[in-house]
């Protein structure tokens, strides 16, 4: 399996769960199967959506050699790559913050509809990380500089509570891409200090493994100085689930000078092993993604295992591509297809359009067939914006 071919993988399963995301993230009405929904926190138990994010995260971490090898390339010595992946860390962070915040704000104390906040807060994150196309500096500087001076005032004016108890921005679970953010840091820094040494990875996977068992079992107390700000990690699911496919990454890279049999025979076998594990740690760790429980998170990296080993048998191996390109160009332009389509949302709660029309359907194929649609729509959208060059890029 070449290079060309593996980044191809990568980047479809990456925008495969992009699409599944959209997907389950549009399903937040009554009466869809509840197999497709999230679970609740204290059930012991998971559905389609609470596999899709962390199936992400997997990918994340499998694209990290890639991305870094790419750099050192380039002849960007490892300081400079440290200092991008600092960078590009921050900037998840604060997207990833602001997006959660969106919905806290209180209009009367902002003075501003959430609605308009969310998308005048979205504009400027796309000036200011767009992968502009322009020749002209000075078009980027004054553009970036435009998205910058927007958000400072969007943080300033933003207050949420009440006029008794006012308060304003929280870091919180720092958002869904501040989580990526957290998790992509944690394999970047394991992956410039083992590089492809598959032995120093597995034990950074086995320590984060480890910190979540001991936070579930509420043993990291003598962190809580650290926990304002590094939870995430301290916490050990999100960088064990990035790491892990960091790990698997490396494997497969190593395993290109096998026969395919043994690529393939060492894939599903490994596959099967970790979400096997999973479910012997469920015997004291219940399956739930609201608690990141452990066996949770290695059920989910079973899965992703197994289903990156089906996709690449259909790409790499029978040279099955083309049902492809309906995935890939969300996975090269990810963060672009995850944000965009609140810029939508947003528009369509503030002028009532009523586009969400089968969301009060009352057969359940219309629910669902409505979801779908709307993902592929959001998929395409974003495409379609990469074309015109719109396209975040951190």
């Amino acid at each position: 399996m070449d290079d060309r071919g593996r980044v191809l993988t990568i980047d479809t399963m990456r925008g495969l769960t992009l699409f599944l995301m959209l997907f389950v993230n549009d399903l937040y009405v009554l009466g869809v199967p509840q197999w497709m929904v999230h679970t609740d926190a204290n059930f012991d138990g998971m559905g389609l959506a609470d596999w899709v994010f962390p199936g992400f995260l997997f990918m994340v971490g499998m694209a990290v050699p890639f991305a870094i090898q790419s750099r050192l390339k380039k002849g960007e010595n490892q300081l400079l790559i440290l200092v991008h992946i600092v960078i590009r860390t921050v900037s998840l962070l604060i997207i990833g913050v602001l997006s959660m915040n969106a919905s806290r704000l209180n209009p009367e104390l902002s003075g501003i509809s959430q609605n308009l906040w969310g998308i005048l807060m979205l504009v400027s994150v796309f000036l200011v990380w767009n992968q502009y196309k322009i020749k002209n500096q000075k078009v980027h500087f004054v553009l970036k500089a435009l998205g910058v001076l927007g958000l400072v005032v969007l943080v300033a004016i933003f207050r949420s509570g009440t006029p008794e108890a006012p308060g304003w921005m929280v870091t919180g679970w720092w958002g869904i891409l501040g989580l990526i953010g957290w998790g992509y840091l944690a394999a970047a820094l394991v992956y410039l200090v083992s590089r492809e040494n598959l032995l120093l990875t597995g034990i950074f996977f086995l320590l984060f493994l480890l910190l979540n068992i001991l936070s579930e079992l509420n043993l990291t107390g003598f962190l809580d100085s650290l926990k304002p700000v590094f939870e995430v990690i301290i916490g050990g699911s999100t960088p064990m689930i990035v790491v892990a496919g960091l790990f698997f990454s490396l494997l497969l890279r190593r395993l290109e000078r096998k026969d395919l049999k043994t690529w393939i025979f060492t894939g599903l076998i490994l596959g099967i092993v970790v979400l096997v594990s999973g479910f012997v740690l469920r015997n004291w760790f219940i399956i739930s993604k609201i608690k990141a429980t452990p066996s949770w998170g290695l059920i989910c990296n079973g899965i992703s295992i197994l289903v990156f080993m089906l996709l690449s048998l259909f790409i790499d191996v029978w040279g099955s591509k083309k049902w492809a390109s309906v995935f890939t160009p969300a996975g090269q332009n990810s963060l672009t297809t995850y944000l965009a389509p609140d810029v939508l949302y947003h528009l369509v709660w503030m002028f009532s359009i009523p586009v969400f029309f089968y969301k009060y359907a009352e057969m359940q194929w219309m629910v669902v067939g409505g979801s779908v649609i709307w993902a592929f729509a959001m998929i395409g959208f974003a495409a379609l914006l990469a074309k015109i060059g719109i396209r975040l890029k951190l």
